[in-house]
């Protein structure tokens, strides 16, 4: 029985350094007083700045909410432009601390990059985008098309693989950048333009006549969109996955960006839980006891982020679907915090 005792001691003793070792990627951020987050190059709604250098959209929101739970600043964030061929070298070799730049999650990515997925921000797929002109209804109707997309996603998989499944011939150009793919897009080298259905949106409004071009009605594929952190630091994955559970679950109860210091004030015990005023959850994570309210007060709940962004209240106008609350019909869904 003692020996097992001292096993059992060694062991979480053993486990204890190993998560000590690995736990410095917040300590980093505190030290550098920065939060490096790795973004796009530029796309609407997810992450583009404007003439003044500004940087909005919900993947920067990600990145804000971050630097209010470390900082109680969501200033304090540098953001890095990143190609989809460089994004995950900049994470890899700790340039970045965040990568949140509309990235697909998938199993090859989650095991053989060195990187962890921390939860999804967007449930979108690929669609396709054509004139009007073409008189074309559906995805299907594109057999001997020529198709415009970007290298380095996995937008040119899903092609191959939905035009194989449908004994369609096509024909791929592909662009370095989103932007180089668009630009030959809409100069007539490619009779149509792939890729996710929410930059679809995004990147029409960056054509000449964006009512002249439309998004067909196929959805071709799962598009699950989150932030990465790198592997070997539980404790930076666990701070960068509950931000984003925190913003799912301010919507959840109620709570925005208005109100949080009202709501603050209940005498409610879930709501007490959230806020730190019963219990340590914020320490448990290395935060302080009022993490979540630091994150709603910086960029509202998750709701306010996705209307603002893309949603009603933005150029873009992409209903929620698929991204809704669990209880509104949706699929987004976030673990309590308790």
């Amino acid at each position: 029985m003692k020996r097992v005792s001292l096993a059992l001691t060694v062991a979480a003793a053993a486990g204890f350094l190993t998560q000590a070792a690995g736990a410095q990627t917040l300590k980093t951020v505190q030290d550098r007083g920065v939060l490096s987050c790795g973004v796009s190059q530029g796309l609407p709604g997810f992450s583009a700045p404007d003439d003044k250098g500004n940087w909005t959209g919900i993947d920067v929101d990600m990145c804000r909410a971050v630097a209010a739970a470390v900082f109680n600043d969501p200033t304090k964030v540098k953001f890095v432009p990143l190609s989809a061929k460089d994004r995950f070298t900049a994470l890899q070799s700790g340039e970045i601390d965040v990568l949140s730049r509309n990235t697909t999650w998938t199993v090859s990515r989650d095991t053989s990059l060195g990187v962890n997925f921390t939860g999804v921000t967007y449930y979108d797929g690929q669609g396709f985008l054509v004139r009007k002109a073409l008189k074309v209804n559906s995805a299907l109707e594109l057999n001997s098309a020529s198709i415009c997309v970007q290298t380095g996603t996995t937008n040119e998989q899903n092609v191959a693989d939905y035009f194989k499944g449908n004994n369609m011939k096509y024909e791929v150009i592909a662009f370095g950048t989103a932007d180089e793919a668009i630009k030959a897009y809409e100069s007539g080298r490619c009779d149509v333009f792939t890729s996710d259905v929410s930059q679809l949106y995004a990147l029409r409004l960056k054509l000449a006549t964006p009512a002249d071009h439309a998004v067909l009605p196929e959805v071709i594929s799962k598009e699950p969109l989150g932030p990465l952190v790198r592997h070997g630091d539980d404790q930076w994955f666990d701070i960068v996955k509950w931000t984003l559970f925190a913003l799912l679950n301010a919507e959840e109860l109620g709570v925005n960006q208005k109100n949080v210091d009202e709501q603050a004030k209940l005498d409610k015990p879930e709501l007490k839980r959230v806020f730190g005023t019963d219990g340590n959850l914020g320490e448990q994570l290395g935060l302080t006891k009022d993490w979540v309210i630091r994150i709603v007060k910086a960029t509202g709940n998750y709701g306010e982020v996705f209307d603002r962004n893309v949603g009603a209240g933005s150029k873009l106008g992409i209903a929620r679907g698929l991204n809704q609350l669990w209880n509104k019909g949706g699929i987004q869904y976030a673990p309590p915090i308790r």
